[in-house]
C-alpha cells in the first residue's frame, strides 16, 4: 500500500505568499488614491455649499431681509451664522432665515474634535486674495491643508 502525501510543498506555499503580496502591494496604493480623490470631492462640495451660502447671506442683506450696518460689507460676521440664522426684518413674526442646514468641515482638517467652523480658514472682504485674512466678515473660506491636491493646486487654492 503507497501512502501519498496531500498537502502543499514549501515552495507552492511561498509562490502563493508572493503574489499576494504582489497583489496587497498594488491595492494599498489605490485604496490610498481612491481614498484622497473622495476626500477632494468632499472638500469641493464643502466649499461650493459655503460659497453659495455666503452669496445668499450677502443677496439677503441686499433684498434688505438680513440686518446689516450701513458701513458693512453685507458678508456675515462668522460662518456659523449661516446655519444658526438671522431674523428675517421682512417677515412681523421676526422668523429666521437659514442659509445652511449643518455647516460642513474641512475633510482634510486633522482634528476630529474641531467645530466644523474651526476647520476653515477664513477670508475677509477687506484681506487681498493673494493673502486671504480673517477680518470683521467672512467673504470666502478656503482649505487649511498644506497638501497639494492631485492636479497639482494646493487646497488652499481652490
Amino acid at each position: 500500500m503507497q501512502h501519498r502525501n496531500t498537502g502543499f510543498s514549501l515552495i507552492e506555499l511561498m509562490v502563493t505568499l508572493a503574489l499576494l503580496a504582489l497583489l496587497a502591494s498594488m491595492a494599498v496604493p489605490f485604496a490610498q488614491l481612491m481614498q484622497q480623490r473622495h476626500k477632494e470631492s468632499e472638500l469641493r462640495d464643502a466649499l461650493r455649499q459655503i460659497r453659495g451660502a455666503l452669496d445668499a447671506y450677502r443677496q439677503g442683506v441686499k433684498e434688505g431681509r438680513v440686518e446689516a450696518a450701513a458701513d458693512a460689507s453685507g458678508y456675515p460676521p462668522n460662518l456659523d451664522v449661516l446655519w444658526q440664522g438671522v431674523a428675517d426684518k421682512t417677515k412681523p413674526d421676526a422668523s429666521k432665515l437659514y442659509f445652511l442646514r449643518r455647516l460642513p468641515r474641512d475633510p482634510f482638517y486633522p482634528d476630529a474634535a474641531a467645530s466644523p467652523a474651526e476647520t476653515w480658514g477664513l477670508r475677509s472682504y477687506a484681506s487681498p486674495p493673494d493673502a486671504p485674512a480673517a477680518g470683521r466678515d467672512v467673504y470666502d473660506v478656503y482649505s487649511l491643508s498644506p497638501a497639494t491636491g492631485l492636479n497639482g493646486v494646493p487646497y488652499r487654492q481652490w
